[in-house]
Order: structure tokens, then C-alpha cells, then sequence
């Protein structure tokens, strides 16, 4: 057990989280609170009306320069880097040869580089990955000395207001250099919440100082990974490793929002990225399986694995996320179904614990997303 124990990570919050009695679990190789005293439904309810804040620091921080940079990531990515820009930030995708998702991350110009956020159990693969294929033109830094607070909520724009300058002029996926009691962050408005929000990127030596510092504004509660998962879950965001995968694609996964329209086939540079070919080609004529929302009857929660049937008892699809949603008061779920399923209104059928539990197709997400966007 010990040799286990010396292998978990800690974050730069570590010992805060403890202090505020938070129950702290094994995750992607890090130990992080998974809830607080306060309890998963009250701490996802106060992020919906008020302000939360997450520790992230789990996530991997990556830094890019090099006078070509955008152009080399991009060979990586199905979206527009080249045009991103400066302090504006874009959703991306890591894809492999077959078109299947090796991970999603947020990419941000940050004026005389890119600041990248990879998923923290994808971290090690995704900066091999770079070092690899785009080592040779530009420069890698694994920012590991930093630390990643996502304060989310409505409420989260008058915190920052409060404490800093430069935050109201923001909007969904915009950037800025600041300084919070001090202390200089760099901060992006955007989340995995639903809500309004900023992701702070701040050294680890100022971390702990910045978490107290916003804990100790009225609007503002520490919340776990657990109402984290559930707020993503109730406004359609999918998880890594859950509901993307490396044998799903961008089409299948219904993210062809993301697919910047230069990268597609009629794009003026389309192409370019591994998968590039089969995930045209599926944009072109269509896929066999495809993410919806799976709305359960009664009030038991169809989780991540439950196999779907139709009214045949034939196998078309599985739930790849799923919990209760205490926004909705009620389960919430996401899977992939065959296309043909994939209707809006169409009842199915989860297979949970040996039986059959009737559940709905229904469209994303099943809470509004409420980011601000001016």
C-alpha cells in the first residue's frame, strides 16, 4: 500500500482541500477532492446559482512557441489555429489515423505563444504526442509548476470583478494576463460547467493564496469533481475516456461544431490532420453510430456501460455517461445509439442491474449553457 500511496500525486491545494474536510480519492493519478462536507447535490446547485471553485491542477499546462507554431499544431488538430486570434481561445481535438479521438483540450493564442490544456489522464500521451510529431518546430514547455483553479458559476463575473481589473470586457473564450491580490494569473473565460466562468492558470507558490482569496467572497463555495461531473454531464459535455474515445470520431461524437470550416473539404486548407481522410469522408455520407441524450423514466440513474436495446431486445448502443442530474431533479445520461436511433422521442431501453428500464432519446443538453458571451 505504501509504494501505491507514494505514486499519487498532489496538487499544489493539497493541503487546503484537506484542511476544508474534503473527501480526497485517487484520480488520474492525483489525489483530488472528490466532495466537501457540503455534499455533491448542494456543491452542483451552488455553482448553477451562485459561484464554485474546482481545483483543476490535474490538467496538463503546456506551453508552445516557435515562429510557425500555429501551423504545426495544426497538423495535429481538425480546427483553425492559424487564424485563432491573440487572446481569443478554441476547442480542439487530438486525432489518430483512423479518425478516433485521442483526447479534447482547449487551445488559447496567448500572444507570443499557445497555451494548451490537456485532460490530466491523457497528459503524459498528449505531450509525447507533440513532442513526436511537432517537437522539430517549435518549442515544448510542460508548464509543471503551475496550478489550474476553474471558478464557475453566474455569480463568477462579479467575484472577479471585485478582485481585479480586466475581467468585464471578457467573453466566452477570450483571454488576459491579470494580477489578483498581486499575484499575476493568466485567465480564460470558459469552463466545463455550463455556467460562466474563468479557468486561472497561477504558479503553484500562489495557489493556495489565490484559492483562499476567492473562497473567502461570499458567492463562492469549494466544490468537488464530483458536482463537476455531474454540472458537465446535465449540459451535454462529453469526458474523455467515457463519452470520446479513440474509436469514436468527431462526427460520431455529434461534434461537428468544432470542425473549424477551412479544415473541412471545401476549406481553404482542408486536411492536413491524421484521420483527416475518414473523418471527411463520414461528414460526406454519414456515420453508423452517433452521441445522443438518454432521459430515463423514474428517478434510477442509468450509468456509464448500461447496454441499450430496442423494443426487440436488440443490442443498438450504450450509455457512456450517466448520473443524477439535481438541477433537473432527475437522471440524465449520454450514449451512442445506430444512427437510425438516434431521433429525439425514440424509446429505448437501458438494461441496469438485469432489467429493462425505459428511456427516451433526447436532444442536448438538458440544462441551457449559460456562458457569457456579451
Amino acid at each position: 500500500m505504501s509504494d501505491t500511496n507514494e505514486q499519487i500525486l498532489q496538487t499544489a491545494l493539497h493541503n487546503l482541500h484537506v484542511e476544508l474536510e474534503a473527501k480526497m480519492v485517487p484520480f488520474a493519478g492525483y489525489s483530488m477532492p472528490v466532495q466537501y462536507p457540503m455534499g455533491l447535490a448542494r456543491e452542483h446547485l451552488h455553482t448553477r446559482t451562485q459561484a464554485g471553485l474546482f481545483d483543476v491542477s490535474h490538467m496538463g499546462q503546456v506551453k508552445l512557441t516557435g515562429e510557425k507554431v500555429a501551423e504545426a499544431l495544426e497538423t495535429l488538430v481538425p480546427v483553425d489555429i492559424v487564424d485563432l486570434q491573440p487572446m481569443k481561445q478554441r476547442y480542439a481535438l487530438f486525432t489518430n489515423e483512423q479518425g478516433g479521438i485521442m483526447d479534447d483540450l482547449m487551445v488559447t493564442n496567448a500572444g507570443d505563444h499557445l497555451f494548451v490544456v490537456v485532460n490530466a489522464a491523457c497528459k503524459d500521451q498528449d505531450i509525447n504526442h507533440m513532442r513526436e510529431h511537432i517537437g522539430n518546430d517549435c518549442e515544448i514547455e510542460v508548464l509543471e509548476d503551475y496550478a489550474l483553479l476553474a471558478l464557475q458559476g453566474p455569480l463568477a463575473g462579479a467575484v472577479m470583478s471585485r478582485l481585479c481589473t480586466g475581467t468585464d470586457d471578457l467573453v466566452f473564450m477570450t483571454a488576459a494576463n491579470i494580477e489578483i491580490d498581486g499575484m499575476e494569473c493568466f485567465i480564460t473565460r470558459s469552463g466545463y460547467s455550463g455556467e460562466d466562468g474563468f479557468e486561472i492558470s497561477v504558479h503553484n507558490d500562489n495557489a493556495a493564496q489565490l484559492a483562499r482569496t476567492l473562497l473567502a467572497q461570499p458567492e463562492v463555495e469549494a466544490i468537488g469533481l464530483g458536482a463537476r461531473d455531474s454540472l458537465r454531464l446535465e449540459c451535454g459535455l462529453c469526458l474523455y475516456g467515457h463519452d470520446l474515445d479513440t474509436e469514436t470520431t468527431p462526427v460520431e461524437s455529434s461534434l461537428l461544431w468544432a470542425l473549424t470550416k477551412s479544415r473541412r473539404a471545401d476549406g481553404e486548407r482542408a486536411g492536413g490532420y491524421p484521420g483527416a481522410d475518414i473523418i471527411m469522408g463520414q461528414m460526406a455520407n454519414g456515420v453508423e453510430k452517433k452521441r445522443i441524450g438518454i432521459k430515463a423514466e423514474g428517478r434510477m440513474p442509468v450509468r456509464d456501460g448500461a447496454v441499450l436495446v430496442d423494443g426487440d431486445e436488440n443490442e443498438i448502443g450504450v450509455v457512456t455517461s450517466g448520473g443524477f442530474g439535481p438541477t433537473v431533479n432527475g437522471p440524465v445520461a449520454m450514449g451512442y445509439v445506430k444512427t437510425q436511433y438516434a431521433i429525439p422521442g425514440i424509446e429505448l431501453f437501458a438494461i441496469v442491474r438485469s432489467k429493462k428500464v425505459p428511456v427516451s432519446v433526447v436532444k442536448l443538453p438538458f440544462v441551457k449553457q449559460n456562458y457569457y458571451r456579451g
